[in-house]
């Protein structure tokens, strides 16, 4: 299976009202404690996502490198996280919650992440800027579980034949649940090629 064809695997969905919840939903072939340990594991985190520090139990804190950090709010094992997810001097109100399930010899995975975004950069970039980044996590989630010792470089993911596919092919498909939530068709053409530029930008040429 191609980085591409692990697109089609997960369920993408938007839900758009005064604050903004994306929806990823997707199955892997792995207990539901090995998901669990991968998603809540400092060590095994490191790994395939990004490395983390804190209080990790509810009630305490995270900080992941480089990108959000914030409490957790719920730790319900195996089946239930719940974070804040703050980034920035002024993050505003995010969440994010996970949930896991023992479905078909496997697991059925689902992120949730609401949060309120500023208008401007929602008129950029609609739901694909959170959208493919989570996919971007996913994917990497299900090469660990497969037994890859690393998730995905994003830094040069871009430059590879496969991982600009992925990437646009992400993007789209958050447009298409754009769209499935009302989006002017307009708007969203032109937030999924914005989304798709920031995380493919061209090679530039001398």
């Amino acid at each position: 299976m191609t980085f591409v064809d692990d697109l089609n695997r997960a369920h993408r969905e938007l839900l758009d009202g005064t604050r903004k919840t994306v929806v990823l939903r997707r199955h892997y072939d792995a207990e539901v404690e090995d998901v669990w340990q991968a998603c809540t594991d400092a060590e095994r985190l490191g790994r395939w996502f990004m490395p983390v520090s804190g209080d990790l139990r509810q009630g305490g804190t995270y900080q992941l490198e480089g990108n959000a950090g914030g409490e957790i709010l719920r730790c319900e094992p195996p089946s239930l996280l719940k974070v804040t997810w703050l980034f920035g001097p002024d993050p505003g109100f995010s969440e994010v919650e996970v949930r896991l399930a023992a479905k078909d010899g496997g697991t059925l995975f689902e992120l949730t992440h609401t949060a309120e975004v500023p208008p401007e950069f929602w008129s950029q970039f609609g739901p694909g800027a959170t959208g493919v980044g989570w996919d971007l996590a996913l994917l990497g989630l299900g090469l660990h579980l497969a037994g890859g010792e690393k998730g995905v470089d994003e830094a040069g993911f871009h430059l590879t034949e496969e991982g600009r596919a992925f990437i646009t092919g992400s993007s789209r498909a958050w447009g298409e649940a754009y769209l499935a939530a009302g989006g002017d068709p307009d708007a969203v053409a032109a937030a999924v090629a914005a989304t798709s530029g920031f995380y493919a930008p061209q090679e530039e040429t001398s």
